[in-house]
């Protein structure tokens, strides 16, 4: 009998066995920084914007000659010049005065406010009318409102979006501190596997696994590492175990982690260090292993396809978090189940849904199939989870769904 935890339990055991990994940080071009983990923290060094400027077309002005002003008694001001995008104003404004200003253009020393031009009249000869009153402040982004020297951007551990990418254009960083790519080492194991370009025969199988959980951790950013196929003989996998753990900050393996004879991923990882959970109670996915060895983790994924998506994706992903440092949270919806989940295992069970917008909202559709059949969740958006106590969801019922992409 395999020694179980909950998948609560193996998450637990993950942060504490796991910490972030010292490393010194690699910097790299802006344009190459999207999904890499910051290294470090990132403050302004200077004011953006860098000027007061107006957020409207129109005029510049100071907003208290316009106080009490209305379409039947506009304020008469004085245009005493126009500002260009791209140039500061040679030109200030005093009382009865404005200026013809851009979406963007920098503010005349003495204006405070600006008007849209919506709201004025032009009568020639240089005279502006205000039909409408505008307050000091109004319609303007005054000198450092997005950021002043020193106020922090983006902290340590932020794994960069498009948006952060642009605020440290902004900032004119474009020398990246990031955090190195964790390399991953993939093995898969099994006499009966081969790889996915060659035709199987008799009793054989293409590895779908070693494809799949490269592509779970590319998609985390990691760097995943294909370190092939290993038959089922011990002293083999040993082997491979420990020149993945050589060149690899993390290592996955998938097949062989049952109680069947042949299955000597659990032997393997006592050997090269120590077993931290064997067995994990979820379905599918409860032959699921973790190790640690020389301070790395060693994760054994189930052989079946499906239950080695789910267990890559609920325990994969928050350890590679763990170890660069950043934090790590599911992505989730909330949906309407459209069928009825049975569930009378004691376990957790986790089942994927496709997602369907409905003029009442979002509905979860189940995805029927056996542990073994990938292709059963190719077109899937996500999983939910059917708690250990309970004997099963009814539709209609909501559920948070964990999202693939």
């Amino acid at each position: 009998m395999l020694t179980v935890m909950t998948p609560e339990e193996l998450l637990g055991c993950i942060g504490t066995a796991f910490g972030p990994l010292n490393r010194p940080p690699e910097m790299v071009g802006l344009d190459r920084a999207l999904g890499r983990v910051l290294a470090q923290d990132v403050s302004a060094a200077e004011y953006v914007p860098g000027f007061c400027r107006s957020t409207v077309d129109g005029y510049a002005l100071r907003g208290a000659d316009t106080f009490g002003c209305s379409e039947s008694i506009p304020a008469l001001l004085t245009q005493v010049g126009e500002v260009e995008m791209g140039k500061e104003p040679t030109f200030s404004i005093g009382p009865g005065q404005c200026a013809a200003i851009p979406t963007g253009g920098a503010i005349p020393e003495g204006a405070d406010a600006v008007q849209m031009v919506e709201h004025t009249e032009h009568y020639g000869g240089g005279e502006i009318g205000i039909v409408k009153s505008v307050p000091p402040g109004a319609n303007l982004i005054f000198k450092g409102d997005d950021v002043k020297p020193g106020d922090l951007v983006l902290r340590k551990g932020r794994r960069l979006e498009p948006q952060d990418i642009g605020a440290l254009a902004a900032l004119g960083v474009t020398q990246v501190p990031v955090a190195p790519r964790l390399r991953v080492g993939i093995l898969s194991t099994g006499d009966e596997l081969v790889p996915p370009d060659r035709v199987p025969g008799p009793g054989q199988v293409r590895d779908v696994n070693g494809p799949l959980v490269a592509a779970v951790a590319a998609q985390a950013g990691a760097e995943p590492v294909p370190l092939g196929i290993i038959p089922d003989e011990e002293n083999q996998l040993r082997e491979a175990v420990e020149q993945a753990l050589e060149s690899c900050h993390c290592v996955v393996l998938s097949g062989g982690s049952s109680v069947g004879e042949k299955d000597a991923a659990c032997r393997v990882m006592a050997s090269v260090g120590e077993v931290l959970c064997h067995g994990v109670a979820m379905k599918p996915g409860k032959p699921t292993l973790l190790g640690k060895a020389g301070g790395k983790p060693i994760l054994g994924l189930p052989g079946h396809p499906v239950a080695a998506l789910f267990t890559a994706k609920l325990f994969l992903l928050p350890l590679l978090a763990r170890l660069e440092g950043r934090p790590w949270a599911e992505r989730t919806v909330s949906a309407r189940l459209a069928q009825t989940v049975p569930a009378n295992h004691g376990r957790a069970q986790y089942t994927g849904v496709t997602l369907e917008e409905k003029p009442d909202g979002l509905w979860a559709v189940p995805i029927w199939g056996k542990s073994g059949l990938i292709t059963t969740l190719a077109g899937a958006d996500g999983f939910f989870c059917v708690p250990r106590d309970r004997e099963g969801v009814p539709a209609g019922e909501r559920v948070e769904v964990s999202l693939f992409g």
